[in-house]
């Protein structure tokens, strides 16, 4: 008798902490009903709809997904948003690491050169877009001057289809610092009794970097890598400001064209088919990389 009483009570307690910890996450639960799963079912429903927002939805089916696969212009913009993703994402992942390296030794004044590097970050993406163009700028801007002193010659940059897309990722190298911040925390956090005994071994300072300090930083980069990719391909701002999505559409990425699309040609059922894409695409390569993260990242105490 007394063996159930405790079991009772028990579950009791139990379901009291069940009721108390879904009381405590209930806002975060209706904002995510509300505000994030509920706008999702209703774009998927609006890929079966042609919307100009001034109506009506009127039921289309799969017209939609019809038009998407004969747009030529959607290739163009996964295409575009591919070689940003996959030449800009690296590229800022090394950026922001090599910076983290640098502002991780002991020298005088870290602190504030720390803070310099980390400004870029916070600066408005919109001021800091119009300060690139003048930068790119193919007739006075500082680019094409110290080119032109170095006997090179100059580029029209953000008004050549080939040279558009690598001053785009140029500019997005200047906003490195919340990957920076991360890695600079991950560098921290590496016992410095492990470069001892690695020194103590013989190894040199590449040796320690490539066999302590990276098997370590594995899960950081792992977290920056997916962080990072997920913002690559939803692109939008910087190509909205400097180039409007030229030129001949050499910058017209995903989420360009889909903004264009629902909200300048009010085609709201064209555009939430976009998005749908969009999502399926990052989801897609996100799972790939977890599946594929067994294989390099590295966890302090997991038995191999």
């Amino acid at each position: 008798m007394g063996w159930h009483l405790r079991v009772g009570r028990r579950r009791r307690l139990l379901w009291q902490e069940y009721l108390f910890g879904y009381l405590f996450i209930l806002p975060w639960l209706a904002g995510f009903f509300l505000w994030t799963l509920g706008p999702m079912l209703a774009s998927f429903v609006l890929t079966f709809t042609q919307w100009d927002v001034l109506t009506s939805p009127q039921w289309a089916g799969l017209e939609n997904w019809r038009r998407l696969v004969q747009d030529p212009l959607v290739g163009v913009s996964l295409l575009n948003t591919a070689y940003y993703t996959f030449i800009g994402g690296p590229l800022h992942l090394l950026v922001a690491l090599s910076a983290a390296l640098a502002l991780n030794l002991p020298v005088r004044g870290i602190r504030v050169y720390r803070t310099v590097y980390y400004l870029p970050t916070i600066t408005p993406v919109v001021a800091s877009t119009l300060l690139w163009m003048w930068i790119f700028n193919p007739d006075f801007g500082l680019l094409n001057y110290f080119l032109n002193l170095l006997g090179l010659p100059g580029r029209r940059w953000l008004f050549d289809p080939v040279w558009a897309k690598p001053a785009l990722i140029i500019m997005s190298l200047w906003g490195f610092g919340n990957q920076m911040v991360i890695f600079l925390a991950g560098l921290q956090g590496i016992p410095a009794e492990l470069y001892e005994a690695a020194a103590i071994d013989g190894a040199g300072r590449w040796q320690r970097f490539w066999h302590v300090t990276v098997p370590m930083l594995t899960p950081v980069i792992f977290f920056n890598l997916i962080v990072g990719f997920i913002a690559s391909f939803q692109v939008f701002t910087i190509a909205f400001i400097a180039t409007g999505g030229g030129p001949q559409n050499s910058t017209l990425f995903a989420m360009l064209y889909l903004y264009r699309n629902a909200f300048e040609y009010f085609r709201m059922g064209y555009g939430a088919t976009l998005a749908w894409v969009l999502f399926a695409i990052i989801l897609l390569f996100t799972l790939l990389q977890f599946r594929t993260a067994g294989r390099w990242v590295y966890y302090e105490g997991q038995i191999k």
